[in-house]
C-alpha cells in the first residue's frame, strides 16, 4: 500500500509539474535602489522565483559580486576599474553591466527652509564647509547642518566626485547608514541639508539646482532627467558575474522591459529611456 502512495504522488508530481527546488535569486547591494529592486521583486510576475533583496551601499554590493555572495549586485554607480579588474583576474573576464533605471540626485531641506535654488559650485562648498552660513546662499543668518551618506554608499561617491569634485566632507558632515536616514534627520532639522535619491522625498523639500548662478535651475523630474536637463543625473546598475541565463535573464529582461520601467515610474525613480 505505501508503495502505491509514493508511486500515485511520484506520477502526480510528473504530471503537475511540481518540484520541491525553487529558484533563489539574491541581490545585494545600493541602499538607494532596495525600493526599487524590493518592488521589483514583489511584482515580477513568475513566482516560482524566490528572491533574497539585501541592501548595505554599492560598494558592499560590488564585494559581495567579487566574492561570489550574491548573483547580482545593485549599485548606484559605475563599478570602479580597480573593481573590475579584481573580476576579471577571479573570473576570467569583466563583469557585466545592464543599466536599469536612471535617478537624479535630490538636494533635500527642511518643510519650512525658503531657499529655492542653489548651484552645483554653491552646494560643493557647502559640503566642503567653505560655505558654513545659510545667509551666503540667500537664507537667513544659521549655520548649516550637513547629512550626507556613509562612504561605502554609490551615491556618497558619486556626490563627492560630481559635485565635491572628489574634495573632502566637511568635518562636521553626519554620515547616515541610508537615504530614508538622510530625509528623517532634515525632516525635523530646520537648518539641515543632505543630497540622495529622488524616490525618497517625502516630508522634506527639493532644492532646484543649476550649473551656474546664471542658468536655469531645475528639479530632478522625469523630463528634465530624459532630456538631460538636471545637472547631477546618474544611471543605477545591476553588475553580474556573466551573462545572464535561465531565470536570471527571465528577471532582468522584465525588469529593463516595459512592465519593469513602469515600476521604476511607481517607485519614483526614472526609466532608462521614455517610456
Amino acid at each position: 500500500m505505501k508503495r502505491r502512495l509514493i508511486l500515485f504522488f511520484t506520477i502526480s508530481l510528473l504530471i503537475t509539474g511540481t518540484t520541491f527546488e525553487e529558484k533563489v535569486l539574491t541581490l545585494k547591494g545600493s541602499d538607494t535602489m532596495v525600493i526599487l529592486v524590493q518592488k521589483w521583486t514583489e511584482e515580477y510576475p513568475d513566482k516560482s522565483v524566490q528572491f533574497q533583496v539585501t541592501g548595505g551601499g554599492s560598494g558592499t554590493g560590488i564585494a559581495s559580486l567579487i566574492n561570489g555572495t550574491t548573483d547580482i549586485c545593485s549599485s548606484s554607480r559605475p563599478m570602479k576599474s580597480a573593481e573590475a579588474l579584481q573580476m576579471k583576474q577571479k573570473y576570467g573576464k569583466p563583469p557585466i553591466e545592464i543599466r536599469v533605471a536612471r535617478d537624479g540626485l535630490s538636494v533635500y531641506v527642511h518643510k519650512t527652509n525658503l531657499i529655492k535654488s542653489i548651484t552645483i559650485k554653491q552646494l560643493g562648498d557647502v559640503f566642503t564647509g567653505k560655505i558654513k552660513n545659510w545667509k551666503d546662499i540667500g537664507g537667513p543668518d544659521h549655520k548649516i547642518i550637513l547629512y550626507s551618506r556613509e562612504n561605502n554608499s554609490g551615491t556618497y561617491e558619486f556626490f563627492k566626485e560630481h559635485v565635491l569634485l572628489n574634495k573632502d566632507f566637511d568635518p562636521s558632515a553626519q554620515h547616515m547608514p541610508g537615504t530614508s536616514a538622510v530625509v528623517g534627520a532634515i525632516a525635523m532639522d530646520q537648518w539641515g541639508i543632505g543630497y540622495g535619491g529622488a524616490a525618497y522625498t517625502k516630508g522634506v523639500n527639493e532644492v532646484k539646482v543649476s550649473v551656474h548662478k546664471d542658468s536655469i535651475a531645475y528639479l530632478p523630474t522625469e523630463e528634465n532627467i530624459l532630456n538631460g536637463k538636471y545637472p547631477i543625473s546618474r544611471f543605477l546598475y545591476f553588475y553580474l558575474r556573466e551573462r545572464p541565463l535561465h531565470e536570471t535573464k527571465q528577471f532582468i529582461d522584465w525588469v529593463i522591459g516595459k512592465e519593469g520601467q513602469k515600476v521604476v515610474l511607481d517607485v519614483g525613480y526614472f526609466p532608462t529611456k521614455k517610456l
